[in-house]
């Protein structure tokens, strides 16, 4: 028996000639499938219409600039809109595409325009008047492209600036009829993207077509993705585990991409379009484990199910039913994940796999094998990929490095951060981890998160937050260094911790009467100690604090930590 014949679309160099070959090879199959709120139904875009649409604003960039010596760069601040694929991939046929996030405070999207030097803005009405108003600061900024709405410049402030509506970019003639722009080269510049920001000021991260494409290839190298399968795209776009994962690598492979309506309707839409791949952050599957959870105590059938020998299997099988029934993998990426959750997901027959990136890497450095992943590792690295842990301890816990074509040149407009990050062709991740002697990644914490004690000791947070969030009581918990009575700040650990409120109700419940406000946070001081109580009594918080609302967090669900230092 011969050897299948490799997928042509995997010899593309380019995020463009990606699109491209694929359009070429499958041209009538289903690229998107997205919910039209007009004909309040669900509607499908192909291969095709997805690559000429991708041309169209690609041949619209073009035609801005081509005789302004200003490079293309497009900012696309947009929401989850089917229009979000097409304008990418043009953006980078023709230039550069900036993915924002729209739910940035207005200041840090107008500092990425500014930084990024976009001369092109796509933005929904909302972003689109943010951009106008402040137009004159941004000196960089050409043309800005309008999704919704009738909005104009403010007068006497548009100086320059010409507005388009998007219908009438994708109304242009037939792409048929024209010359294309040219494809761009592997080592051309694709994307700028900014770091989630949970340390500081986001930086801007040089992608090439060569790094996102080489990652694309490595993924498809790892995962086996089935001509039955259809992603479901929950993560915003402008994240580059989404946009790699979640788009690109369902272009490359020629499968659908089902695109929920909204965070609300997610359950909903799953049992509507039933995927079989789910990417998502660990904040994600814990809400999808809780819900889960509460249904099983509200039917007592489940529950009694739940309690027999094989009993797991079956409720897995209701709760894939409630899913779609047609779910066979969970990819999980963006930060750490607690793997109890990671076990209770398999124990119910959804295999959760865990992976390892960053921007900086286009972003997918490691993976666990779907076949027998390691709950609790972040996986092996990807083909192509190298990683080590660089200067370890006794413990063989270091930094994570990593190198391979999928490795970004540095930052935008940043060199004294590209000098501290990309060394001799290495990616120094500021994470800390060890390897194990299959080359299993397990990560224990963030460099820049390292408490260093005055007695020359170091914690990781990450470890003590892992601890806290066994409680029940603990929705959430937050490790810093503190200082007392002026002493050194690194001298004392403290917590902070989020109460799980529905688990403290049904606390009250059994105790039938209301909990006191000082009751609670005895329980929590009481679940800190306990729980804590098996570490070295350097590592044990002296301080405890109750906050009751949910920490500030990235669009991604990690905490912004600089905010409570």
């Amino acid at each position: 028996m011969s050897a299948p014949r490799p997928d042509p679309v995997l010899k593309a160099q380019s995020l463009p000639e990606l699109l491209e070959l694929r359009a070429q090879h499958t041209p009538a199959a289903t690229a998107l499938r997205y919910f039209d709120s007009g004909g309040n139904h669900w509607t499908e875009k192909s291969f095709a219409e997805l690559h000429r649409s991708a041309l169209l604003n690609a041949l619209f960039l073009a035609d801005l600039f081509r005789d302004r010596h200003v490079p293309t760069r497009a900012a696309i601040i947009m929401g989850r809109r089917p229009q979000w694929p097409e304008v990418f991939f043009g953006a980078c046929w023709a230039g550069t595409a900036i993915p924002v996030d729209p739910q940035l405070p207005e200041e840090e999207i107008l500092h990425i325009l500014r930084d990024s030097e976009a001369s092109v803005v796509y933005a929904e009405s909302e972003h689109a008047d943010l951009v106008l108003q402040y137009c004159d600061t941004l000196h960089s900024l050409k043309h800005v492209v309008i999704f919704t709405g009738a909005t104009q410049p403010p007068a006497g402030r548009a100086a320059g600036l010409q507005v388009h509506m998007y219908e009438t970019v994708v109304q242009r003639p037939h792409p048929e009829s024209v010359v294309p722009p040219p494809v761009p080269s592997p080592g051309k510049l694709a994307a700028i993207i900014y770091t989630s920001g949970t340390t500081g000021r986001p930086h801007g991260v040089l992608l090439t077509h060569h790094n996102l494409v080489s990652n694309v290839k490595s993924c498809l190298a790892a995962v086996r993705i089935l001509p039955s399968d259809d992603f479901l795209l929950v993560l915003p776009l402008h994240h580059s585990f989404a946009l790699t994962a979640s788009l690109l690598v369902p272009v490359a492979a020629g499968v659908p991409v089902s695109m929920v309506r909204s965070l609300r309707t997610v359950t909903e839409d799953m049992q509507q379009l039933r995927p079989t791949i789910l990417l998502t952050v660990p904040l994600m599957l814990y809400k999808m484990k809780e819900r889960a959870v509460h249904q099983i105590r509200r039917s007592p059938l489940t529950r009694v199910l739940s309690l027999l020998p094989g009993g797991s299997r079956i409720v897995g099988f209701r709760i894939r039913r409630s899913l779609g029934g047609r779910l066979r993998m969970i990819v999980v990426g963006g930060a750490a994940c607690d793997a109890r959750v990671l076990r209770w997901f398999r124990r119910h027959g959804i295999p959760v796999i865990e992976g390892y990136g960053l921007t900086e890497a286009s972003p997918v450095l490691t993976l666990n094998p779907p076949e027998k992943p390691r709950p609790g590792s972040a996986g092996r690295a990807l083909p192509g990929i190298e990683i080590r842990i660089h200067d370890p301890g006794p413990d063989g816990v270091g930094e994570i490095i990593a190198r391979g074509p999928n490795i970004s040149s540095g930052y935008h407009n940043d060199p004294e951060a590209t000098a501290a990050t990309f060394r001799d062709g290495w990616l120094f991740t500021g994470d800390l981890g060890r390897l194990d002697a299959e080359g299993f990644l397990f990560i224990t914490g963030r460099r820049k998160n390292l408490i260093v004690t005055a007695e020359g000791k170091n914690i990781n947070p990450e470890e003590i937050e892992a601890h806290l969030l066994r409680s029940p009581y603990i929705a959430e918990a937050l490790a810093l260094a503190s200082s007392e009575d002026g002493k050194p700040r690194a001298e004392t650990l403290s917590v902070i911790v989020v109460p799980h409120m529905e688990a403290l109700d049904t606390l009250a419940e059994k105790r039938h009467r209301p909990l006191a406000e000082q009751e609670i946070h005895a329980l929590l001081r009481e679940e800190v100690r306990r729980l804590t109580s098996p570490l070295p009594p350097y590592k044990r918080p002296r301080r405890i604090r109750v906050r009751y609302e949910p920490f500030e967090k990235t669009t991604t669900g990690k905490i912004k930590r600089f905010l409570y230092v």
